[in-house]
């Protein structure tokens, strides 16, 4: 199935110790962007929320938010950073004997200083807070997910209509190609008729120049390839997943031959249905933009 890249999933999960809300969204991008904002304490999880995601995330940017209630503080103890309070002792000394002033910290003060005393977490606690993350992060990916396939089919609807417009304009392109060289042989003899006044026409040399046009205008070739890369596309669209870069690139290709059919067009019908064709592969591109 194909699915958007734009997406929203919103899930919370709570126990008698605390609630955490997982919010995440996403734009276009052409990779995968993953912008985690959360609480501190939550950093040595980060590699394992990325994990998470990955599962059912592939291509855009995708900011995350977790937020995190606690409602008992049973799990919560204090943790003394002696290396760094002697740390701080000695810069004080220093400073004492530098500039000849008393030293004057006190305990009460030492321990206001960053990362002196900071609380943590029991292990057990952090495999209790992990597994209530991981519930919330894996529902609102779920959402997260449903969302962008319900979008996703809407896109695939729209493209397989696009595309069906492109074969009706390469249908005329064929169908418009044979009369260009009938019209083109008629004027050619009467403007010979007109030069010879009467006399004999080569037709032979006329052969020849209406072979001449007819290679120098042909189209053969990139509606053929027009039509390959329209089925490639249906058929890549049709086994869905991640496939927004391939389609990109084939999308590519079908500008580039439309782009070659416009510059030999010597008819302005042709040339209309031309840019028509171009016009409905560029709204192809907008659209393939926004497929993961």
């Amino acid at each position: 199935m194909v699915k958007s890249m734009t997406g929203f999933g919103r899930c919370e999960a709570a126990d008698e110790d605390y609630r955490i809300s997982v919010e995440m969204k996403s734009v276009n991008h052409r990779y995968l962007d993953l912008g985690i904002k959360m609480p501190k304490k939550f950093n040595p999880f980060e590699a394992e929320i990325r994990k998470v995601l990955k599962r059912g995330i592939e291509r855009g940017k995708v900011d995350v938010y977790i937020t995190c209630e606690t409602f008992s503080e049973k799990s919560v103890s204090l943790i003394y950073n002696e290396a760094l309070a002697k740390e701080y002792m000695e810069i004080f000394r220093q400073m004492s004997t530098r500039f000849a002033i008393e030293n004057d910290v006190a305990v009460s003060a030492l321990s206001r200083y960053p990362e002196v005393i900071v609380t943590g977490q029991s292990e057990e606690d952090e495999n209790a807070l992990w597994r209530l993350l991981e519930k919330a992060l894996e529902g609102a990916l779920e959402k997260f997910v449903d969302q962008r396939i319900r979008e996703g089919e809407h896109l695939f609807s729209d493209l397989m209509g696009k595309l069906e417009d492109m074969e009706a304009w390469i249908d005329e392109i064929e169908a418009r190609s044979p009369q260009i060289l009938k019209e083109y042989r008629t004027k050619l003899e009467e403007k010979v008729k007109e030069l010879l006044e009467g006399s004999g026409i080569d037709e032979n040399r006329i052969a020849a120049e209406v072979t001449l046009f007819a290679d120098k205008i042909c189209v053969d070739e990139e509606t053929v390839r027009l039509r390959s890369h329209i089925k490639t596309m249906r058929a890549t669209l049709m086994r869905g997943d991640a496939v927004g870069r391939k389609l990109d690139f084939i999308a590519q290709e079908m500008n580039r031959e439309a782009n070659t059919i416009l510059s030999k067009a010597n008819d302005l019908e042709i040339s209309g249905t031309a840019i028509e064709l171009k016009t409905a592969i560029e709204k192809v591109r907008e659209q393939i933009q926004n497929i993961e």
